[in-house]
């Protein structure tokens, strides 16, 4: 039947807006800002910094290498190198940016810097309301304003942040257990070169046979 779609749409429109007033399930709004609707895990909006620890400057898991600021596609990222290192959260020295900005104006929000990032390092965040009345200036966030603790993460996307922290303890587990056998290796190798060396016994010449004579 020609306009059969167009029939069940306007059945089930009228059934949404007669059923609002008997049934609050119904309800499709919200009287926003006073009211807002629960965020679902999967819901991303813009990039923020990953940090562990308490101090984010420590923390940053980010270590500069620049592949999302390649990968952006409106190019929205800038990053400028460290050309010091810092002790990570572990206390391991490692390269930081020195600046790291986002142009929260120009991002459209794909996602694509945090599946290039090899550190887990940048994820999506889900606060959208980020009013300003600095067109520029208000929407340029520094590393400072983008940083937020690994404890956050775990809040708004909990299966994620679960998964990412096994991943990154098991790499951590075999990084250390690399470095401790190079460390029993090379201890080893140490011990066998000082350790004294046998001295060889001398070798004493064939006695010659009784009765020989040279002629």
């Amino acid at each position: 039947m020609v306009g059969n779609g167009i029939l069940k749409g306007l059945v089930e429109t009228a059934r949404n807006f007669i059923g609002s007033y008997v049934s609050k399930e119904r309800l499709t709004t919200v009287q926003y800002p006073e009211e807002r609707l629960p965020q679902i895990e999967a819901t991303r909006d813009f990039p923020f910094l990953v940090y562990d620890g308490p101090d984010w400057h420590e923390g940053m898991r980010c270590v500069a290498c620049q592949i999302c600021e390649k990968e952006c596609p409106p190019k929205c990222i800038f990053i400028e190198k460290s050309k010091d290192k810092k002790p990570d959260a572990v206390g391991k020295p490692q390269a930081y940016p020195a600046v790291f900005n986002i142009d929260i104006s120009v991002c459209m929000s794909c996602q694509i810097c945090v599946e290039v990032c090899p550190f887990d390092a940048i994820k999506m965040d889900v606060e959208y309301d980020l009013p300003t009345d600095d067109r520029f200036g208000g929407l340029l966030f520094d590393k400072k304003r983008l940083s937020k603790s690994n404890e956050y993460y775990h809040q708004i996307h909990p299966t994620e942040a679960t998964a990412v922290d096994a991943a990154l303890a098991e790499e951590r587990a075999k990084a250390e257990a690399k470095a401790r056998a190079a460390a029993e290796a090379k201890a080893a190798a140490a011990s066998a070169a000082a350790a004294p060396k046998p001295v060889p016994a001398e070798v004493s010449a064939p006695a010659e046979p009784v009765g020989s004579q040279t002629k």
